[in-house]
């Protein structure tokens, strides 16, 4: 059975960028909402729609701002960034990875001259090429296949399923979900006009990941052409993101789901991009711009801000009246112009 993790609210402060308001020497076991937590669980108040809820909640403690810090009587946290310290706690109550579990599966298939430390977990089912380097504290998951020459930094996670081709370099500290694909060929094919058929570019880059860097689920990104794509430190990718051949993401920007980027685009540090967004190729976003969902880009964007595209939702009826006025804005346009 797995040992309970609990720590005292002294330490969770000493651990987190809080002052602590209360016992020090209280326990908490869990985390939880502020609607269902109970006593010994830790839950915040970042959301002001969520206020309503603090005099009821039944919380051992709760992470406030200055600002709010007055609206519950038990013990809390107090910081000017609530979300931000809860997530800092949610690491504290992730399972240790048991020592002992810290092995290389009987059914791994591993290719020559491989660099494999003692302390790399490797599940049933795993591929592993030849000239694979893994640092320390590496955790492979079940059926993963790892292509030749591949570098996966310490401390990094593998879900299952996750396939790597070759030449890919993976910094320290990745956690990359199921059914992730990295190094894939990028979407290259260059028309005959004689044959009116196709004549694939054969990829010949690959791709680098750094450190820090989060992949969600069923996420692909492509190898480069010639060059690498480029993945930077601190980026965080969500589910079913499709990143083209030679597109480079700057540190600390974060895409949403269904984001679809065409081949050779480069994206500043710092972004956010929300859901569904399609950003075409060979263009730049600067660094600090933010991308509504939904939002189709097709020019780059040279000044730090957020940019929308498209319409909002409206009742079918008034929509079709809206697309019809909107199909005639350029004829209206140059009799205003004349």
């Amino acid at each position: 059975m797995a040992k309970k993790i609990s720590y005292t609210l002294g330490d969770i402060c000493q651990q987190t960028d809080s002052v602590l308001i209360g016992d020090e020497d209280y326990l908490i076991h869990g985390l939880n909402t502020l609607q269902e937590a109970m006593k010994g669980e830790l839950s915040f108040l970042s959301n002001a729609s969520y206020q309503k809820y603090l005099k009821s909640s039944h919380a051992g403690a709760v992470i406030l701002t200055p600002d709010t810090q007055d609206l519950f009587d038990g013990n809390k946290l107090v910081t000017e960034q609530p979300y931000y310290v809860f997530a800092q706690v949610t690491r504290l109550f992730v399972p240790v990875f048991p020592e002992e579990q810290r092995v290389i599966h009987s059914s791994v298939i591993m290719g020559d001259h491989c660099h494999i430390p003692d302390c790399v977990s490797i599940a049933a089912n795993v591929v592993i090429g030849n000239r694979v380097h893994f640092e320390e504290n590496v955790t492979i998951g079940a059926g993963c296949v790892i292509g030749d020459d591949v570098t996966i930094g310490h401390d990094s996670i593998l879900y299952p399923n996750v396939t790597i081709y070759n030449k890919v370099t993976i910094g320290s500290s990745a956690i990359i979900h199921s059914q992730v694909v990295i190094g894939s060929d990028g979407f290259g094919f260059a028309p005959n006009t004689n044959t009116k058929g196709w004549q694939k570019v054969h990829q010949l880059g690959s791709v680098h990941i750094g450190h820090d860097v989060e992949i969600g689920a069923g996420t692909t990104i492509d190898r480069g052409a010639i060059n690498n794509t480029i993945i930077g430190n601190g980026v965080k990718l969500d589910n079913q993101i499709q990143i083209a051949h030679n597109v480079e993401v700057g540190e600390n920007t974060a895409i949403a789901g269904a984001t679809a980027i065409a081949g050779s685009a480069v994206i500043g540090k710092r972004c956010t991009i929300a859901g569904a967004v399609g950003i075409i190729g060979h263009i730049t976003i600067s660094d600090d711009v933010h991308i509504t969902a939904m939002t189709l880009v097709t020019k780059s964007i040279d000044t730090p801000g957020s940019y929308s595209s498209g319409t909002a939702m409206n009742t079918t009826s008034e929509w079709r009246k809206n697309a019809a006025c909107f199909n005639r804005l350029s004829k209206q346009f140059r009799k205003i112009q004349k």
